[in-house]
């Protein structure tokens, strides 16, 4: 008689889920933001997130920097790296040798993403191009595939944008659901959202979400809203306008710290609502600034596991 399976034997798991910190940093565009991001690095690392997403340009604009990015984080922090990839606009096989270099330099997460559309693109995409984010996910299964032996039997972590609203080349919030769901089957493991200024979009998300049959994690993506500027920026670009009392109380800032206070409020208000409605972690776009970010977090008081230095990690053998 064969003893019974763990999975027969083993109580059902009570404890919750820590919840999950990461951080958005794009590639510095000279020396000068060079240093400053790496200061907003260092501070971010005292935080222990579990990764940091790099961003990489519609096109491959700064492929070269991103990589440049990933490479010192994997080298010279504690930090784990996912790392961004669009398709528009590349083949499949410029993609696949993308994917392939990430690998080999020891990226194990990427957000695969379609990318924003070039206003000058052509009528007819190039011989081989993909299109969406659904292709791009299995591509990199596909590569992922072919060098499973590399990887030690492991799995590459991919992730992809959900959208609170509606997206603003979508017919309906229903369709953003399927494409998730699609997301989802091609091998997608979890979701961050874009930028969302009300409540209540992050839960009816999940709700319509799960009804649709979408189990994977999705996490909002939440912004410090201290600048008045990048506030209405942001929504021209995602077409969601912002809560009129927030636009009303930035206007009336005295000054940057009156502007910041504000916006850190109502980024911990949102942050709030979302782990209330069941959110999974919390991922903050920085725009490689640290203040604010280390400021909401401290207010929500996540609690986080002690950094676990390289050597424990079996990083270093020397």
């Amino acid at each position: 008689m064969s003893p019974p399976s763990l999975i027969q034997s083993t109580a059902p798991v009570s404890h919750p889920a820590p919840i999950a910190l990461s951080y958005e940093l794009f590639p510095p565009r000279n020396e000068a933001a060079a240093t400053a991001l790496w200061n907003t690095i260092r501070e971010l690392e005292s935080t222990n997130p579990d990764y940091v997403a790099v961003t990489y340009g519609a096109n491959g604009s700064n492929r070269d920097t991103a990589v440049d990015l990933l490479d010192r984080l994997l080298t010279e922090t504690s930090l784990r790296p996912l790392a961004h990839l669009t398709c528009v606009g590349n083949t499949a096989d410029e993609l696949a040798g993308t994917i392939s270099t990430l690998l080999e330099r020891g990226v194990r997460g990427i957000l695969a993403l379609r990318g924003d559309l070039p206003g000058n693109a052509p009528a007819e995409p190039r011989p081989g191009a993909l299109n969406y984010a659904q292709d791009l996910i299995e591509l990199i299964r596909r590569v992922e595939q072919r060098r499973s032996a590399l990887l030690c039997a492991g799995k590459v972590a991919i992730g992809v944008a959900a959208y609170p609203a509606r997206h603003p080349e979508s017919p309906s919030e229903e369709h953003d659901i399927e494409v998730l769901l699609a997301k989802q089957r091609s091998g997608a493991d979890f979701a961050i959202t874009q930028v969302f200024f009300h409540p209540g979009h992050y839960s009816n998300l999940v709700a319509r979400a799960r009804r649709a049959g979408v189990t994977i994690p999705i996490i909002p993506g939440l912004m410090p809203l201290t600048s008045l500027r990048r506030v209405l920026r942001l929504g021209d670009m995602t077409g969601v306008a912002p809560e009129p009392a927030l636009l009303d109380a930035l206007g009336r800032a005295g000054d940057a710290a009156e502007s910041r206070r504000i916006g850190v409020a109502a980024t911990v208000d949102l942050a709030r609502a979302a782990l209330d409605a069941g959110a999974p972690g919390i991922h903050l776009y920085t725009f490689n600034e640290h203040a604010a970010a280390l400021d909401v977090l401290d207010k929500l008081q996540l609690l986080r596991p002690a950094a676990v230095p390289p050597a424990a990690r079996g990083l270093v053998t020397a």
